[in-house]
This record gives C-alpha cells, sequence and structure tokens, in this order.
C-alpha cells in the first residue's frame, strides 16, 4: 500500500524510526513486518550512501519515508532521489516554507524538483509517472510559530499531512510533555487538519502511545524507535544478569 492511499482511506499507519544509520535494522523492520519505516536525517546518523543503501533495501516491502535535514531542496532532492516514498520536513513555521517543500517534492508543472538521481535516471519516464502519483509532503508542526500558523498552513495546495513533534512542541511552549497544555496545542493542530481534510501524524514514544493515537484517528504513529528498543534491550539485559 503505498502511503498516498493510507491516508485517502483514513488508514493509521504504524512506523519505526530509525535513527542509527544501520542498514542491517532497516532489513529487520521488514522481517518483523513492519508497514513503514521513518529514516532520520535530521537528528540521526544517515548519510547520503547509506540511506541510499537502506532504501533500496525496503522500499519494495513497505511505506519508506525520510525526515529530511532541514527545508531545503537539496534536502528534499536528496531524499527523494534515493527512493523515498515521500519526505516529512521539519520545523516548518509559515505558510512560505510550506509552499517551497511542497513545490520542491514534485516535478513540474506542479512544482520544480529537478529530474536526476542514481535511482529516477535509470528509466526516468516510468520513475516520474510512479512518482507524480505517490510521493508524499509531510510536514512539521513543533514550534509555537508553526502552531500560530498552523491555519495558513494547512491550505498549502498539494499538502498531504500534518506530522506533530511532540518533544520540540513542548521544548518550545515551555511545557513538560504532560502538561495538559501541550494536549490542548496537540488537539488545536489535529483540529485545524480535521477542518482542512488533511491527514495529521504524531511522534508517539513507543506502542502504547500509538495505539491511543491510532484510536483517535491519527494517520502516522511511531510503534518504536531503534535508539530506544536498543537501548531498553541492553539495559535490561544487564540488570537482568547483575541480579541473577
Amino acid at each position: 500500500m503505498y502511503f498516498k492511499e493510507a491516508l485517502s482511506r483514513k488508514h493509521t499507519v504504524g512506523c519505526f524510526w530509525l535513527s542509527l544509520g544501520s542498514v542491517a535494522l532497516a532489513e529487520f523492520a521488514v522481517d518483523g513486518g513492519a508497514e513503514a519505516v521513518v529514516f532520520d536525517a535530521q537528528h540521526g546518523l544517515w548519510q547520503c550512501d547509506n540511506l541510499e543503501s537502506a532504501i533500496g533495501q525496503v522500499r519494495n516491502h513497505l511505506i519508506a519515508l525520510v525526515r529530511v535535514a532541514d527545508c531545503t531542496r537539496f534536502d528534499i532532492s536528496q531524499a527523494l532521489d534515493a527512493g523515498a516514498e515521500g519526505v516529512i520536513v521539519p520545523l516548518i513555521e509559515t505558510a512560505e516554507q510550506a509552499a517551497l517543500a511542497v513545490e520542491w517534492s514534485h516535478y513540474p508543472p506542479g512544482g520544480s524538483r529537478s529530474g536526476g538521481g542514481v535511482r529516477p535516471l535509470r528509466d526516468f519516464a516510468t520513475y516520474r509517472e510512479h512518482a507524480d502519483r505517490t510521493t508524499v509532503t509531510a510536514l512539521m508542526i513543533e514550534t509555537r510559530r508553526g502552531l500560530d500558523n498552523v491555519a495558513d498552513i494547512v491550505r498549502t495546495p498539494g499538502l498531504d499531512m500534518i506530522f506533530i513533534g511532540t518533544g520540540d512542541l513542548s521544548l518550545s511552549l515551555g511545557l513538560k510533555m504532560d502538561d495538559p497544555g501541550l494536549e490542548k496545542a496537540i488537539q488545536d493542530i489535529r483540529d485545524t487538519c480535521d477542518g482542512a481534510n488533511i491527514g495529521c501524524g504524531i511522534f508517539t514514544s513507543g506502542i502504547e502511545q500509538a495505539m491511543k493515537r491510532r484510536q483517535q484517528g491519527y494517520c502516522l504513529v511511531v510503534l518504536s524507535d531503534d535508539i530506544s528498543a536498543n537501548r531498553s534491550i541492553y539495559k535490561g539485559k544487564s540488570n537482568e544478569f547483575r541480579t541473577e
């Protein structure tokens, strides 16, 4: 299933968030039956070569998205040229930024994406037809300014989804993660997306939060991330060994 199809069906996609730059862990996600992975090129260890390798391993089996490093033409193009189905663009605060992110994600006449890249150029005509149908642009709302401007941002033509970055939003608002004020801000973003008929995803810290947000109708949630998963396993096994 392509992500655009999931969005049109109001289907909640559960993803694994990968930051460690390990192609092997991306393969494990496939083996584990993952529906989607997000490669974190903003805060993770992904570089052009290992990102392209990892996407090549998984893109025929699941939805491959990249959280790009920044809202730039280069970062968006690099992720899509590597074979990603879509991009999640961080720190969007204005409608002008939103419009540029969408423009850079699509080929003319709907955008201004440059034609190139190792994978696209193997058969560019076929790739372009596929990309025109399936490429997803998701924008992150994760600052006070983005929250203030979300009503304008969601009206961006060609926008597919808003993704709420709960951690940075809490930092920007000066609120703890369990503060009711943060939940109100999250709900305000969600309500604005619903009013504009735009999908809304949200970063979740694990399976319990992911299931809760699925019940609330969010379209993309995080089931686990590779940093937390590996850390908890190592810590748990070390503690288990010490207590024997």
